[in-house]
């Protein structure tokens, strides 16, 4: 007589088996690994609890338990920045003049070997006031020349790689407020156009954030397309779509030209959590990033009634001309030309951006049209007083 099955789902495969529910899921007698179980819930359930505080590694900038993407061209200097956010963090120090979460930081770099982790790290102590001491908290791990990927891909999904586990047994001892990666070029196995495979990287990498709940910042260059049209995206929309928060580090230039090699300006291209469209000047100074001092107070009233005079002044000599300039972008843009303009005294695009609302919600200018309705033209124009 032959002896019964323990289960009458022995003679399956193990890979079947793993997708039965899970009473009916057996190896030898005991369950199989644990499978997915609901987790619906009813809203009503939230009634009484108390609603969870936004968390923030830095205010409107980086969240906590995601994944931010930080682009910048090949030199730009996003990874020194990077490492000052590490050091910020581990330090409990400031970033950029905005106030961190304190905590321990992981820095994986896969771009820069030892020496210049320690070269980088030395100015930016330096600059900052701190010394060795105060980065206990700090853990770098220099992946160049190695195999850097993070997941493998397996042709049907991405898995994580070996590299992906032990940053995560990393974090699991450490607890760390910050992950960097850096880069995503050299972390990334797959075509950086296949939307699929690009979201399941980033959920590979959120997973991570939401486990060890910590903020995760990956680095990552800007293709031709997002580099020329100043978005800096990255390959795939899906990169841009899967990310809660995306910040980009730019050079200021004009047509090519760069007025200050030193100057940066970092941007807030995507923040789901808060507003976007914030801009910080940074400068480039004894090998750290510095923020410029914003104006505030009768400061700013001053820099705005500048920036207001100028404009008005550059509108009278370009209507002068004959010519016309438009409030609504391309290559005609009032607040891009008038920053060109050698008769800018110093105020950039976006201060001009800000006078040009503000004088056409006061009514000292318009916006006119012309040209048939297929075809309309707009214009700034000058209104009487």
């Amino acid at each position: 007589m032959n002896r019964p099955l323990a289960n009458p789902y022995d003679h399956m495969s193990e890979r079947w088996r793993d997708h039965l529910p899970l009473s009916d899921a057996y190896v030898d007698d005991k369950p199989a690994k644990v499978q997915r179980t609901s987790r619906f819930y009813s809203a009503a359930s939230l009634k009484d609890k108390a609603v969870p505080e936004r968390q923030w590694l830095v205010d409107g900038l980086v969240p906590q338990k995601t994944v931010t993407l930080f682009g910048g061209d090949g030199g730009t200097g996003k990874s020194l920045l990077a490492l000052q956010l590490a050091i910020a963090v581990a330090s409990g120090t400031g970033w950029i003049n905005k106030a961190v979460t304190g905590g321990r930081a992981i820095f994986l770099s896969a771009e820069d070997d030892d020496d210049e982790l320690h070269r980088r790290t030395h100015d930016i102590l330096a600059a900052s006031c701190l010394s060795y001491d105060d980065l206990s908290g700090l853990t770098l791990r220099s992946l160049a020349g190695e195999d850097a990927l993070l997941a493998v891909d397996s042709q049907v999904a991405l898995v994580q790689s070996e590299l992906f586990k032990e940053l995560d047994g990393r974090a699991a001892d450490e607890d760390p407020a910050l992950i960097v990666i850096d880069t995503l070029a050299d972390v990334y196995p797959a075509n950086e156009n296949d939307r699929a495979k690009v979201r399941q990287f980033i959920g590979i990498l959120r997973g991570l954030a939401l486990k060890r709940r910590c903020a995760v910042m990956l680095l990552a260059h800007p293709s031709l397309s997002g580099l020329s049209s100043g978005s800096g995206t990255s390959g795939s929309t899906a990169w841009n779509n899967s990310v809660r928060s995306r910040l980009y580090l730019e050079r200021i230039t004009d047509q090519g030209f760069e007025p200050d090699p030193k100057a940066r300006v970092l941007r807030t291209m995507k923040a789901n959590y808060g507003p976007t469209g914030g801009e910080i000047n940074l400068t480039w100074n004894a090998g750290v990033f510095e923020a410029e001092k914003q104006p505030e107070g009768l400061d700013r009233v001053a820099a705005s009634s500048k920036a207001e005079r100028v404009f008005m002044k550059l509108m009278a000599e370009v209507t002068a001309q004959g010519r016309r300039v438009n409030p609504s972008g391309g290559a005609n843009y009032a607040p891009k030309l008038f920053a060109a303009n050698p008769g800018a005294e110093g105020v950039t695009k976006r201060a001009f951006g800000a006078a040009m609302e503000t004088l056409l919600r006061n009514g000292r200018l318009s916006i006119g049209e012309e040209g048939p309705p297929s075809r309309r033209v707009t214009f700034l124009k000058f209104e009487p007083e």
